[in-house]
């Protein structure tokens, strides 16, 4: 998978994702460039990668970030592997931050006018966030969103008023609920791609789905 600078290469062999990074070096040196030494190097990822790993004593598989989530061999719960992406921590922060520092801005408008442009900022959050296994991340955003507005509101004078019941009958009222809106990958696939059947096995589509998973970070 490809994004700007970004690439994820998926391989079934380690030495074929060996083999990779070493001509992708090359590659790049051709044109004067260079891999990022800290964000590029090669993991253990996919449906095997647990077993092999507990096989030779070490702990778990190891995750990696992508497009603002991190990436984690997990299991569903038939106990089957499912890749379970979570909103990395630090971005979220970053997005709370502005927001924060906008509703210092909006302190003395009125609470409708602050509940529709909250409720804005709740929905683009969950328009990009909101796909499989990242439930939480949801909730969690959309609880700091409430504090953040309560910690205004009791600002400009109405610590008395501004209770977390009564916060809670505002956020009900103009922040939407967490709720997962994005499909598994492997359905999208199917959509685009009626032949493949799901007992065929996991499509070629499917990220990181081999023992081993380059991820390279390409210079800007």
């Amino acid at each position: 998978m490809r994004y700007a600078d970004d690439i994820i290469a998926g391989f079934e062999h380690r030495a074929e994702a060996e083999r990779f990074l070493a001509e992708l070096r090359e590659r790049m040196r051709g044109f004067g460039l260079t891999l990022h030494p800290e964000k590029t190097r090669l993991i253990e990822f996919g449906r095997q990668a647990a077993a092999n790993r507990n096989s030779r004593g070490l702990g778990k598989p190891e995750t990696f970030d992508f497009l603002g989530f991190t990436h984690i061999c997990g299991r569903s719960r038939r106990g089957a592997f499912q890749l379970r992406r979570k909103t990395r921590v630090d971005r979220m922060r970053a997005t709370l931050r502005p927001v924060k520092e906008a509703l210092r801005r909006r302190m003395h408008e009125p609470i409708d006018a602050q509940g529709r442009w909250l409720g804005q900022v709740v929905r683009g959050f969950n328009a990009y966030h909101a796909i499989p296994t990242n439930f939480a991340a949801l909730a969690a955003f959309r609880f700091h969103i409430t504090g953040l507005w309560r910690d205004v509101l009791r600002r400009r004078g109405q610590k008395d008023r501004m209770s977390w019941q009564r916060m809670t009958v505002l956020q009900d009222r103009w922040l939407p609920k967490p709720r997962i809106i994005h499909s598994w990958p492997s359905q999208r696939f199917a959509a685009r791609h009626p032949r493949w059947e799901p007992g065929a096995g996991m499509p070629h589509a499917g990220i990181c789905a081999g023992g081993a998973c380059q991820h390279a970070s390409l210079p800007r």
